[in-house]
């Protein structure tokens, strides 16, 4: 199965080169290229996108917003976003996050590690590392703004297994390392999380991560042992 990539980026040069990489392996390729991020959505519904490569910071509309607008469409539920910044933006990394990205990259990252983020993303998962990232993302979602904080009751749908693994899951762990964990197999936590997601209404691990540190199930610095 080809992995649809669009590249949304204001800068024409670098989108050259990441269309140049991509469409260079056998898994994916590019359809499409948008200067600034309501182009993004559109060509995300009309080209089937499974991925967006999308920068920050873009005229017209930025790529927290087409994050945002990509998030609540129903028709593009199955369409992932990775973002690109540089690792300054600490903010703006977790805005995007909420808004609904899958993750994020710096722009000066090694060509292989953009492909694998792509597959990565593509699957389902979060791209929340290095653990640097990892704390980054557990040190500005755990100190909300009043008005970002969700209800903790929200996790009351959960069992507490479901409850159990969505705590490991906020502590940046894969699914192998819960599985150990836990001494379960991979496949159970996997199904656990799938139900969580759905429950929680989240469309992929990177906003089971968000959900765990605004409810307040997960806190900066906690060690799950």
């Amino acid at each position: 199965m080809t992995i649809r990539v669009l590249l949304a980026d204001d800068q024409a040069l670098l989108r050259g080169t990441f269309r140049l990489l991509i469409d260079a392996q056998p898994d994916m390729e590019v359809v499409g290229e948008a200067s600034h991020g309501r182009e993004a959505v559109r060509l995300a519904r009309s080209e089937r996108a499974d991925v967006v490569v999308m920068d920050i910071r873009m005229p017209d509309v930025d790529g927290i917003e087409a994050t945002r607008l990509i998030g609540q469409d129903e028709d593009l539920a199955g369409v992932r976003v990775l973002v690109l910044t540089t690792f300054e933006e600490d903010e703006l990394v977790v805005e995007a996050l909420r808004a609904g990205a899958s993750g994020f990259l710096g722009k000066g990252v090694e060509p292989s590690h953009l492909l694998d983020a792509v597959r990565l993303v593509a699957a389902g998962e979060a791209l929340l590392s290095p653990s640097a990232t990892k704390g980054l993302i557990a040190r500005v979602l755990s100190q909300p703004s009043p008005g970002d904080l969700a209800d903790p009751q929200r996790l009351a749908t959960l069992t507490p297994r479901e409850r159990e693994v969505l705590t490991l899951v906020g502590t940046g762990l894969s699914n192998d390392e819960i599985a150990e964990r836990l001494f379960v197999a991979t496949v159970t936590v996997k199904t656990h999380t799938n139900r969580a997601m759905a429950k929680l209404g989240a469309r992929d691990r990177a906003q089971l991560v968000v959900i765990a540190y605004e409810t307040g199930l997960v806190r900066a610095g906690e060690r799950q042992g």
